[in-house]
């Protein structure tokens, strides 16, 4: 199970070039559930993801699963999105126990600047503060999801 919240970042940390970064090229096969391939640098997965709803938080809670591609397979797989793709540069900032992934997008929508944080629990997602340069909570914005940002203009 994944859980996690999604938030709009409103100022860019300092030296974000020091922490470890990969550019990410994604494209959606089907949107319910959700079937998507993933080039994350050298690497290339397909991913099942199926929304899990709860009343009892606002964070996001999905099932997940992840399969290894050959660069071919995710080639051909890619082909058949239809242009449904984004990209982006992910940096990933520690910050206290957690690990902040932040989403700097590309292409159709650069300057759109997300941040992402994973949870082991819906109490910790519920509890969690962010850091200051971190915006508005928008996990439960569709509008922000990357299946909707892929078919976005």
């Amino acid at each position: 199970m994944e859980i996690e919240r999604k938030y709009l970042v409103r100022k860019l940390p300092t030296d974000l070039d020091r922490y470890p970064h990969v550019e990410i090229e994604q494209a959606y096969l089907l949107s319910s559930p959700t079937l998507r391939v993933r080039r994350m640098g050298d690497n290339y997965i397909l991913t099942v993801k199926e929304h899990v709803s709860t009343l009892s938080s606002t964070a996001i809670h999905n099932r997940e699963e992840e399969f290894a591609l050959t660069a071919e397979a995710y080639a051909e797989l890619k082909a058949k999105c239809g242009g449904h793709t984004i990209s982006k540069t992910r940096y990933r900032i520690p910050y206290g126990s957690y690990t902040i992934e932040l989403d700097l997008f590309h292409g159709r929508h650069a300057g759109l600047v997300i941040a992402e944080v994973e949870f082991p629990s819906t109490a910790e997602a519920n509890l969690f503060i962010p850091p200051d340069w971190i915006g508005a909570d928008v996990s439960a914005d569709p509008r922000y999801r990357n299946l909707a940002l892929s078919i976005a203009t």
